[in-house]
């Protein structure tokens, strides 16, 4: 790079800079002490934000099976490293676009930045990277220094951005008048602001001559050639360029490859909205994917035509696993949270309630003689009784509360900022109205079930020193209930007697 571009890279006020929330989020990610809790805090003090990742965790991208309905969820939904790489990317694309002269230049940036980021999200994915997150961001912002240099040199590089037919051939201008290319000065801007070392790595290698160096780099260095193939006036002279290089780097086979194209294809139109951006639309690329969809369609006939069973059940194998992974936080049954996600929620919200001083309150419950349930009808019937109780019991609580199974019959509900009375209130509402919807019908029977049930709140009239503390005090309660005959609620505070429901 010349030494006078890049005094005036350094003298330039119009450079874009990180908003301070950005700024934030930078220093979260790189202390080894965030939680999720702390990240929620930040990005709750941005409103857009806030909104653009509730969004985010209902969009086909992570669409899990209940929908979002707050922040605190979606944060739990997505976990930590995903919160943080995705607020990233959202608070400096919002301050690299608010002061541009040429919005039409930077429409065309964004749109190939977000292609970008899809391509090496989907590449990343094809070759078995898991720094998912972390490739969407570097895609995102590989062409920040475009960004920079539109400010930095109004006066000739809207100009030679705005002739350029191709992304080699701007590189190639670049080259010839400024001594250095976007792909430089990109990596320089992420350095000044101090964002992750891997981001500044997979920029400054992302175009030639620079070569990538590890797995990752290559996938960020290949989703340029990859959005081409949306942007290009030639579709198939892009695509066939684009599949030269991903088999070469990354031994990506041809189907395997329009596979990646397909899922960019489905997930443009949402992640330009989550971005303001109209997607960029070609008849030819609709015309290629169709036809790759066509042949696809015949291998897969061919397949299960020629394929032998061991093979099919290897495919139903991978299709499960990859499943699960997804949905690693829900238990298999009841679709609500499992055990392990349920404490790092009531972490979560523990800490909430002594940072906030609210109180927080639980109610621990469990199925009244559900053995016997099991043992008249079988635990298949058994199963769908804790199915449809599990839905019955989400469906007659807020969006805020949430819900996990404990194990076996034991469900646990967490109710944010609410006082033992009023939980003790809902829990009883909750029990009467199960008593009389039948879960599920055996041999023309109706089969209905009560359950036994433990309030305990935290920061009400007493306070806990831990989660565990307050689990078990709901769980003593929840034994006080079924002693005096099941079919009760039952809170930790002193109380008249309590009555059957």
């Amino acid at each position: 790079m010349s030494p006078e571009l890049t005094n005036t890279l350094s003298l330039c006020r119009n450079l874009p800079s990180p908003p301070a929330i950005a700024l934030r989020i930078i220093e979260l990610a790189q202390d080894p002490e965030t939680d999720i809790a702390t990240a929620a805090d930040v990005i709750a003090l941005d409103v857009a934000l806030s909104a653009r990742m509730m969004r985010i965790a209902n969009s086909p991208l992570y669409a899990s099976r209940r929908r979002i309905e707050n922040l605190g969820q979606a944060l739990t939904m997505l976990g930590l490293n995903a919160t943080l790489q995705l607020a990233l990317g959202f608070s400096l694309s919002r301050a690299l676009r608010e002061e541009s002269r040429e919005p039409q230049l930077l429409e065309a940036t964004w749109r190939r930045s977000i292609l970008s980021a899809l391509a090496a999200r989907f590449l990343g994915l094809g070759c078995g990277v898991r720094r998912i997150e972390e490739l969407m961001l570097a895609g995102l912002l590989q062409d920040v220094g475009i960004l920079a240099l539109l400010q930095a040199r109004p006066d000739s590089y809207p100009n030679l951005l705005g002739t350029a037919s191709s992304n080699d051939e701007l590189l190639a201008r670049e080259r010839a008048v400024l001594d250095c290319s976007h792909a430089d000065i990109g990596a320089q801007l992420c350095e000044q602001w101090h964002l992750p070392r891997y981001l500044v790595e997979a920029i400054a290698h992302s175009e030639p001559p620079a070569i990538a160096t590890d797995l990752f780099e290559r996938c960020v260095a290949l989703s340029g050639c990859v959005a081409e193939i949306w942007l290009s006036d030639d579709a198939d002279a892009a695509r066939t360029y684009a599949l030269q290089r991903v088999h070469a780097e990354l031994q990506m086979d041809s189907p395997r490859f329009e596979q990646v194209l397909q899922q960019i294809s489905q997930m443009l139109p949402d992640l330009s909205a989550l971005f303001d951006t109209p997607p960029p639309t070609s008849a030819r690329v609709t015309q290629l994917l169709e036809h790759a969809s066509e042949l696809k369609e015949l291998r897969n006939l061919r397949e299960l035509q020629d394929a032998s069973s061991a093979r099919r059940r290897a495919d139903d194998f991978e299709a499960q696993a990859r499943r699960l992974g997804e949905q690693v936080h829900l238990d298999a049954l009841t679709g609500v949270l499992n055990r392990r996600q349920l404490e790092a929620v009531l972490e979560q919200e523990f800490a909430r309630a002594a940072q906030l001083d609210r109180p927080l309150s639980i109610a621990f419950i469990d199925l009244d003689d559900f053995k016997k349930i099991n043992d008249l009808h079988g635990h298949l019937i058994g199963d769908q009784v804790l199915q449809v109780f599990a839905g019955q019991l989400q469906a007659q609580l807020r969006s805020s509360d949430t819900i996990a199974r404990f194990g076996g019959e034991e469900f646990v509900v967490i109710f944010p900022g609410t006082s033992e009375q009023l939980a003790v209130e809902v829990i009883r509402r909750v029990l009467l109205n199960i008593a009389h919807i039948p879960m599920i019908e055996v041999e023309g029977a109706p089969v209905h079930v009560t359950f036994s049930a433990g309030v305990a709140a935290h920061g009400d009239y007493e306070r806990f020193v831990d989660v565990q503390e307050l689990l078990k005090a709901a769980d003593d309660v929840l034994y006080r209930s079924k002693t005096q005959g099941r079919n009760r609620v039952n809170a930790r505070a002193p109380a008249p007697s309590p009555t059957a429901c």
